[in-house]
């Protein structure tokens, strides 16, 4: 039952190399609309694929880069087929249908159909997915394998070393600035939502309930009774479920400030290939709008007053954002994208150089906001700041950790790596803080420690 059908009813499942030919043979056919990326190479000599789609397929635009992935628990197969069709789908009905149109002229579309192929193709068995197993070739849960932000989480919260697709995957998203993504898996039907690994919520939990009940409502409208209903009727907050520690969501969110959340799609998960269809049917609504929710929220250009020329800066709503929920402007074009609930909010634009300007805006659910902001060169840079009085020293509980002691109440902390990128900002009003630096790679760093109107910069090594 798992291998019947065939690709013109979407009711199969492929050997690897049918999978790897289709997605070169969606490349063939579209070449204007659609290229395959290698994400990374495995040892066994698999491969992690990615297709972009959009117009101008090979032109970087300013638009907001969107990305869904799959089956990185190698037996929970029904997202993977989803995500294939979902590939065909966009690229027929291009010319003939606005919505799609729409879609791929105004999103930079990413879609990973297969994540963990050495576990679906387990043994070495190119030819089959009978056997899949949950585990890569290692024997190591990729959804375990991330950096965690918890204090108990840390760089290797399962106690392995990073994987080779974890490597892949963190290099992938260090290369792009996805605005939101979506990750599938299978053995019961809920749409999770941050955090796995921390009981308090999200900031923006009020969106995620929004985009989370949208996907379920769907899912249920285009189905027979029964289906995307656990727990809180189809959706659930990660923790309430139960504690994920180094999953991937928490990883985008934390460390790429992306909004992901984690879909199971299908009780059952290696489905036989017969209901795949069907499972199409339930969830092609809700996979496109939440694509289209790329389209909602504050969007716009950074640059620099002077010149015009773009700028990456930090887009920081002020009173809301905690746990890296703020965004950034990205380069070239200094396009920025931030979903949000309907309210007003204090949005806060800063870089490193320039005079901040908080800017009050007005925002409904399902509204699109162009807000381009152009910052003024300071006139005060941070040397003319005096120096604010300050002690860092490691926390005891974790190298990694370190208690920031200061004369005055801090404003915020900045941590900026070698190259010039601001990694992380933490906002605070007190005089002590602790700095979590888990989700950082080895290397060189310069923390910035703010007052009203002091400043102290340290370098570290970790």
């Amino acid at each position: 039952s798992l291998s019947d059908g065939d690709r013109s009813g979407w009711d199969f499942y492929p050997t690897y190399d049918q999978y790897v030919d289709m997605l070169y043979q969606f490349e063939t056919d579209y070449p204007d609309l659609c290229k395959v990326e290698v994400i990374g190479t495995l040892p066994s000599g698999r491969q992690l694929l990615a297709v972009k789609i959009t117009d101008n397929v090979n032109i970087d635009e300013a638009e907001a880069e969107f990305f869904y992935t799959s089956t990185m628990h190698g037996d929970e197969t029904t997202g993977w087929i989803l995500m294939l069709r979902l590939i065909d789908y966009l690229l027929t009905n291009y010319e003939s249908d606005y919505r799609v149109e729409d879609l791929v002229n105004n999103l930079e579309i990413w879609i990973n159909p297969l994540a963990n192929p050495d576990g679906t193709y387990w043994n070495n068995n190119n030819n089959t997915v009978v056997n899949a197993k949950r585990y890569n070739s290692n024997y190591v849960d990729l959804n375990r394998n991330y950096p965690d932000p918890a204090v108990d989480g840390g760089p290797h919260p399962d106690n392995n070393e990073w994987q080779p697709e974890t490597i892949a995957f963190m290099a992938f998203a260090e290369a792009h600035d996805f605005v939101m993504s979506a990750n599938f898996h299978g053995g019961i039907e809920v749409v999770n939502y941050p955090w796995d690994t921390w009981s308090r919520m999200p900031a923006d939990v009020d969106w995620w309930v929004l985009v989370c009940r949208e996907y379920a409502d769907n899912c249920q409208e285009n189905s027979p009774n029964g289906y995307m209903n656990a727990y809180d009727n189809g959706i659930t907050n990660g923790f309430d479920w139960y504690r994920v520690k180094g999953g991937r969501q928490d990883y985008m969110n934390y460390n790429h400030q992306c909004r992901e959340f984690t879909l199971e799609v299908s009780d059952v998960k290696l489905l036989p290939a017969a209901q795949l269809p069907a499972h199409w049917d339930y969830n092609k609504e809700s996979l496109l709008l939440y694509m289209e929710q790329c389209y909602y929220g504050i969007h716009g250009t950074i640059t620099d007053e002077e010149t015009g020329q773009p700028i990456m800066a930090e887009v920081f709503i002020d009173g809301h954002d905690e746990d890296s929920s703020w965004v950034y402007s990205s380069l070239p074009y200094g396009n920025y994208h931030r979903p949000l609930y309907e309210g007003t909010y204090d949005v806060t634009y800063s870089a490193s150089g320039y005079l901040p300007e908080t800017h009050v805006i007005d925002f409904n659910n399902y509204e699109t906001i162009n807000h381009d902001v152009a910052l003024k060169s300071g006139h005060v840079g941070l040397n003319e700041f005096r120096t604010l009085t300050v002690n860092l020293y490691p926390n005891s509980s974790s190298n990694n950790y370190f208690n920031i002691e200061a004369d005055r109440n801090i404003k915020f902390i900045r941590v900026i790596d070698i190259l010039g990128k601001e990694r992380m900002k933490q906002s605070v009003n007190s005089k002590k803080a602790v700095l979590n630096l888990n989700s950082l790679s080895p290397g060189i760093y310069f923390i910035q420690i703010q007052s009203k109107d002091q400043y102290k910069l340290l370098k570290l090594q970790l």
